[in-house]
């Protein structure tokens, strides 16, 4: 809103103040199972990531304003090889045998497809200019509902009744945000 002059309206607040207030109740669930905010060195890197998740937000925005959607998926793509490679040739390589071998499995090609789908649809939804990034970020950050879904499912997560409530603010918050955007 600073960097581009985006105004929201009555709807689009309401959406984004939801969202504030449910991730902030995702953290008071979150205190509930024991993890210490304050003192938790995963925590600053979660604040650091939704830091630099904006900052690279700001950027595809201006990016947008240069560029092709197709041609800055492009670059992404070179350089999500660039920086893959070496994770992969320093971490994981060096102890695949005891911690995880290489198997193959074609859902290898189905992720690959969907990021590039995900992150297409994302810079193409950039490239309007009636599109505002305060809202594209906020949409982005409803993928909490994925990692919900999936803790409950598959890591039988606790608490999942506050946290269900802090779900459901997400996705009123959505449809506020939808509701403004039309």
């Amino acid at each position: 809103m600073l960097v581009f002059g985006e105004r929201l309206n009555l709807y689009q607040w309401i959406g984004v103040l939801l969202a504030i207030l449910s991730f902030f109740m995702l953290s008071r669930s979150g205190k509930k199972e024991g993890i210490d905010f304050k003192h938790n060195k995963w925590i600053l890197f979660i604040v650091l990531a939704a830091v630099t998740g904006a900052v690279s937000g700001l950027y595809d925005k201006y990016l947008m304003k240069q560029l092709p959607p197709m041609v800055v998926q492009s670059w992404y793509n070179v350089y999500q090889v660039f920086i893959m490679c070496p994770i992969i040739l320093l971490l994981w390589y060096p102890k695949r045998k005891e911690s995880t071998p290489f198997r193959w499995d074609w859902t290898i090609i189905g992720i690959s497809v969907f990021l590039c789908a995900a992150g297409f649809a994302y810079f193409y939804a950039l490239s309007y200019q009636d599109f505002m990034i305060s809202i594209i970020s906020m949409v982005r950050r409803s993928s909490v509902v994925v990692s919900f879904l999936f803790g409950a499912l598959f890591f039988r997560e606790k608490n999942l009744k506050s946290k269900a409530v802090d779900l459901i603010l997400v996705l009123i918050g959505m449809f506020f945000l939808y509701l403004g955007s039309k």
